[in-house]
């Protein structure tokens, strides 16, 4: 099951319902065989946007998405202390795996659902910087099933 945050609503008060985002992220994250985990989208305004496009990729401008991927592949298992995660429930239980952040900025983005699975893609490791065409090829198939 994917669990998402949104935080932000108030930079994006017309932006994708939680049942679009979900929908979208799923697809997004499904090109990579990822089915579950945790996801926060943060809608933030031009001035954040900016400070994290320079802190992190160097530009000297405000971006329309960020992503920050958190956990690899491997399930996270317990939330820190594990004698107390194996008596939790009566044995170890995996939690949520960490898939990552998606940061928007919608005064720099035309279409916010977009820009969302854009986000996802390349929280699974997809980038249209180096590859050739495929990641940009993916994100119009999906979006041509999400209109």
């Amino acid at each position: 099951m994917l669990d998402i945050d949104v935080e932000g609503r108030e930079y994006a008060p017309d932006g994708p319902t939680d049942d679009q985002l979900r929908t979208a992220l799923e697809l997004a994250l499904a090109t990579a065989g990822i089915g579950s985990g945790h996801v926060a989208v943060h809608f933030v305004d031009e001035e954040r946007s900016h400070e994290l496009a320079a802190e992190y990729l160097g530009k000297s401008d405000a971006t329309d998405v960020i992503s920050f991927p958190m956990d690899g592949d491997e399930p996270i298992l317990g939330g820190g202390d594990p004698i107390d995660d194996a008596f939790a429930g009566g044995g170890v239980e995996e939690l949520t795996r960490e898939l990552g952040d998606i940061v928007i900025c919608p005064e720099r983005t035309v279409d916010l659902l977009e820009t969302v699975v854009h986000g996802a893609l390349h929280l699974v490791g997809m980038d249209h910087e180096v590859d050739d065409g495929q990641m940009l090829a993916i994100q119009a198939e999906l979006m041509g099933w999400l209109r």
